[in-house]
């Protein structure tokens, strides 16, 4: 069996299509959930973003790469999320929770807002940080400016704008500088598992190639936004299953290395 990880390009011959997008997001969401919620005990991925996410060969999306991840405490009651872990600040630059950063306590919200600027990726087809912009205040400000169509990737063929604009509001919600502010894993699972039953043909997920999406370019007076004509394309790139070893196909995590 081989193993492919989504990464962006300007020269992709195909795009991923909106179906197929958010069904990565929500694989991915899924392993994540599992890590902070079933895994005992719960476990802070640490390093989440585009490159450790691991598709299969059904585009299944798998997470992978435990080589930064931590133990988190124990929650103190049943039912209450783990606490914090005060830790030397690890991660990757463009997908780096900015509260962890500033105060070196690690949350799971770390881990969500590392997820959102995936979201924001599969949204958008561009990369978290490129020629000196960072893709999360681009796609703020798009929204701020109620151009949030001027940023979303328009090849990734028909989709509908309901479903488009509920994806990109959750991305925006998991990258809130706010800790407080962003849902949990199992908010971020329950939203796409509704917006996955609101798009049309999702069941089959077909791959798009060199179409573009329905709604009116024109559209200025909402809160969300569509790739530029000269947009990057989501594409994907295979490796041997050899790198992703000790992987798990059912729990949606890929597990390579203990946490530290």
């Amino acid at each position: 069996m081989k193993f492919c990880f989504i990464y962006v390009t300007a020269k992709a011959k195909e795009a991923l299509s909106f179906p197929m997008r958010l069904r990565i997001a929500l694989g991915s969401s899924r392993g994540i959930l599992y890590l902070h919620t079933e895994a005992d005990p719960p476990i802070y991925h640490r390093d989440i973003k585009s490159s450790n996410i691991l598709l299969d060969s059904k585009f299944v999306a798998k997470v992978s790469d435990f080589g930064l991840s931590r133990l988190a405490p124990l929650p103190a009651m049943e039912g209450v999320a783990p606490g914090h872990v005060s830790t030397v600040v690890k991660g990757t630059p463009g997908y780096l929770d900015p509260e962890y950063f500033l105060t070196h306590n690690l949350t799971d919200k770390s881990d969500v807002y590392s997820l959102g600027v995936v979201f924001l990726e599969l949204l958008t087809g561009m990369q978290p940080i490129s020629h000196g912009k960072n893709l999360v205040r681009e796609v703020v400000a798009a929204n701020q400016s109620g151009m949030i169509l001027s940023v979303v990737d328009t090849r990734m063929g028909p989709c509908p704008w309901e479903c488009v604009e509920r994806f990109a509001a959750l991305g925006l919600r998991c990258c809130r500088d706010e800790t407080d502010a962003r849902p949990s894993m199992v908010e971020v699972v329950r939203e796409l598992e509704t917006i996955w039953q609101m798009t049309p043909e999702t069941d089959s997920v077909p791959l798009e190639s060199e179409s573009r999406c329905p709604w009116t370019p024109g559209r200025t007076g909402t809160q969300l936004s569509s790739s530029s004509a000269g947009g990057l394309m989501m594409a994907y790139q295979y490796m041997s299953s050899s790198d992703a070893s000790g992987s798990n196909l059912l729990s949606g995590v890929v597990r390579s290395t203990n946490p530290r």
